[in-house]
Parts: structure tokens; sequence; C-alpha cells
């Protein structure tokens, strides 16, 4: 996707919406060669979970959330270490270089899948590095226009931006190459306007100075509620309960364009089988409430807990797919 001439990357933190981590509260990236032995009791002291992303973000919500839920089962303390820096590298490469024994974990959003396709050079290698343990919810990436702007439906701003270049803000690598895919699917004259996060872009599309952006829902959904924002495409098969006016994209005639935003946990390559499980078992427990799969819905996420196996299986695919987009947009690693 071409870069706008003026684009401005304003500071600001990623937004989302704090229900997420209130209910937990109330992977193609590993192949290991041999696992290491289970220990005789896990956890046996307390763990670590690494979220490379800034404190009172989403990912830092649920991580928390996840951590006193998880420490009140194992009866041993689960601390949040915020790492930042790098789209998730500088945490990220932490984990790597930890010991395999399920003491350090990592909470990470779907461009640790994007990373290796965006990024010229990582310290570690996506591929090896990592033991995908599970895909904990995911929810679609959504296109947002002002409430009062000029779009109000999805076919008004396709048809717009078939006639002449319209502005898109981004804030990172999933929403980047999900624009992208939406100027490839419907042959779109999209320019995009990269953002240091999802809060700047929201501000400048209500305040009037940008026409469009692509986001989460999560991120977008309190401007929603308070009317000042309007979603008018979801990337995903279905439309959304909480939008039930936005589209999906096929409904206006772009065909492929889905783009799932997801909360995942990995540990360091070669974790043993038996603490993964046991992992995804209790995570399991957590979101066992009926209560918080319904309040889940309603925020336009959706619990996944994937095995492990399903995990990678969906994290190769991410990868293919998403370096595809980029190569079919001539957008070079940098």
């Amino acid at each position: 996707m071409h870069q706008h001439p003026i684009a401005r990357c304003h500071p600001g933190r990623r937004t989302v919406l704090a229900g997420l981590g209130s209910l937990l509260a109330g992977g193609a990236l590993t192949r290991p060669a041999r696992a290491q032995p289970a220990p005789a009791r896990w956890p046996s002291r307390p763990v670590t979970l690494v979220v490379p992303y800034a404190a009172g973000g989403g990912t830092d919500i649920v991580g928390r959330a996840m951590a006193q839920r998880l420490s009140e089962l194992w009866g041993e303390s689960v601390v949040v270490d915020n790492r930042t820096g790098a789209n998730g590298v500088i945490g990220s490469a932490h984990v790597a270089k930890s010991a395999p024994d399920g003491t350090t974990l990592l909470l990470v959003v779907g461009s640790h899948a994007i990373n290796p396709v965006l990024m010229k050079s990582l310290p570690y290698d996506t591929a090896t590095a990592f033991t995908p343990i599970t895909n904990i919810a995911s929810s679609p990436m959504v296109l947002v226009a002002a409430a009062r702007g000029l779009y109000r439906t999805l076919p008004e701003l396709l048809q717009a931006a078939r006639k002449e270049e319209l502005p898109v803000g981004y804030s990172e690598g999933q929403t980047r190459l999900t624009a992208e895919l939406i100027r490839q699917a419907g042959q779109l004259k999209m320019t995009g306007v990269p953002y240091k996060g999802g809060a700047p872009i929201m501000v400048d599309i209500i305040g009037g100075h940008l026409p469009a952006g692509v986001t989460s829902v999560l991120t977008a959904q309190p401007h929603v509620q308070a009317g000042n924002l309007r979603v008018l495409g979801v990337a995903a098969d279905h439309r959304l309960p909480i939008f039930p006016d936005a589209m999906t994209f096929e409904e206006a005639g772009l065909k492929g364009v889905e783009s799932l935003s997801w909360y995942g946990l990995f540990g360091p390559a070669q974790m043993p089988r038996a603490v993964v499980e046991r992992i995804v078992h209790d995570l399991r427990t957590v979101t066992a409430d009926p209560a918080v799969a319904r309040q889940m819905r309603d925020q336009g996420a959706q619990v996944v807990l994937s095995s492990p196996d399903d995990f990678r299986a969906f994290l190769d695919r991410e990868t293919t797919k998403w370096a595809q987009v980029a190569r079919r947009g001539g957008i070079q690693p940098e």
C-alpha cells in the first residue's frame, strides 16, 4: 500500500475495551525437535507472563486478568512483565531466550505472525523460537468512519475509493496489511496512513482529519457506543451482532477479505507437552462460565482456546496469507 505523503504519526497507546480483560478476571511458529520433560510438579515457582506492549493496553488488560485467575488455580504467583518496544519484538526476544520450563510465557496479538513479513531481521526465528500454546480469543478487524462523516455505508466508501485517492489509517502490521487486502480486493485507490496506535486514528477520524481507518473491534467499540464512530465493514464471513448494520466485505462484493485480531499465548521452544496441555486445560476452566462466552460475544470477540496443534496450523496459514498480500502490494520488509 502506498504511503500518504502527509501521513501524521501521533503518539498514543493501544486503546481497547477493558471488558475483555474483566471477563477473564471474574505457533507457523514452532517445530521443536524434542520437548523438555515435564517437571514432577508444575508450577513449583512463580510464573512470568511477558506482555510486550504498554501497560493499560488491551493485551495488558487481558494478561493481568489471566494472571489473576491462573494464580488462583496454580497456587503460585503469575506476574505480568511489560517489556515494550519494536511492535512486540523486544518482549518476544526475551521469552525466546528463556528456559523452556513453562515459567516464562508470552502473550501477543496477530502482528506476531506478521512481523517476519514486514521486518527485515528479527533477533529470533519466529518459526522455531516459540512453542504455540493456544489462541485465547479473536475478533475481526473492522473499517470505521466518522458517525457524522461522508460515508454512512460500506458501498458508499468503496464507490468513492474507486474514483479518487482515499486515505485510510492503520497502526501496526496487521491493520496495515488488512487495509492493503481491502485495497487489492476492491481494486481501490486507497492510501495507507501510518499511526503509532489505534487511539490517535480514532481521534483523527472523529475530528474530521481522516476519512477512515482499520482497527480492532475492541478499539472501535467505545467510540461507536459514544455515537462518534461508525463501523462500515467487517473483515469476517459474518456480521457482528454488536454492529448489525455493518456489512461484511463479501456482501459489498469484495471477496476474501478476512482478518482476525487474536490474543495468542506462547512459551519458549521445546516446552514440555504436559505443561502446554495443563495451561490450555486451566484456561478452559477460566473461560468455562457461559456468561464469559456470552459477554465476549457482546464485545464482538469469541473465546477460541484452540489446541496447540490447531494453533500452530492457524499461525502457518496467517503468515503465508499475509506474506502473499505484502508481495502482491509490493510491500518490502523494513
